[in-house]
Parts: structure tokens; sequence; C-alpha cells
């Protein structure tokens, strides 16, 4: 691996993280149980990770205030916009794979 700095590795990172989240953003198409059930996390997981990071550093920020940054829009317009019933199939898959911490 090529010798990279604290501080450009971290903007490395973060610029992958905001290209990632774009990139979420631009796929409404992709359900969160559909990445729940490949991959093992979703939307809502970078949210609460997002959540969780700000409240270690000491910034006050809530589960709805952590998804609009993720989702680029209140959760519940997301939600409205392009959010499909699942499958019994699918859920039950969830269900089977469910992360711990869900």
């Amino acid at each position: 691996m090529a010798d990279i700095d604290d501080t450009t590795r971290v903007e490395l990172e973060a610029a992958a993280f905001r290209r990632l989240v774009q990139h979420l953003r631009e796929r409404t198409d992709v359900q969160n149980i559909d990445m729940m059930n490949l991959a093992g996390f979703c939307r809502n997981c970078l949210a609460n990770w997002y959540m969780d990071a700000a409240n270690g550093k000491g910034i006050a920020l809530d589960k709805a205030g952590a998804r609009e940054i993720i989702y680029g829009e209140p959760y519940a317009e997301w939600q409205k916009k392009h959010q499909k019933e699942a499958s019994a199939d699918k859920l039950a898959q969830f269900e089977v794979n469910r992360p711990k911490d869900h």
C-alpha cells in the first residue's frame, strides 16, 4: 500500500464515503432490504453509523437527522417516493440473515 499520511487517508475515506452516499441517492431502485440481504447493511445502517460517530464526538445528531444526511431528504419522503413492499421471500431471507443490531 502507498505511504499515505493520516490527513490524506481521512480525506480519501471521506471522498469515498461521499461518493457511496451519492451513488445510493441515485440508485433509488435498490431497496434497503435487498442491500441487507446481499451485503448485510443498508442506507439506515450508514445513517446509524454516522449518528454514532457524531454522538461520539459530542455532536447531537438523532436518527432522523442522520437519515436525512444519508438519504438527502427526510426519510418519510424517501419512503413515499421509492420504497416498495417487500416480498415474503425477501422478508424471510432478512429474518435468517438479520444482523444482531437490527
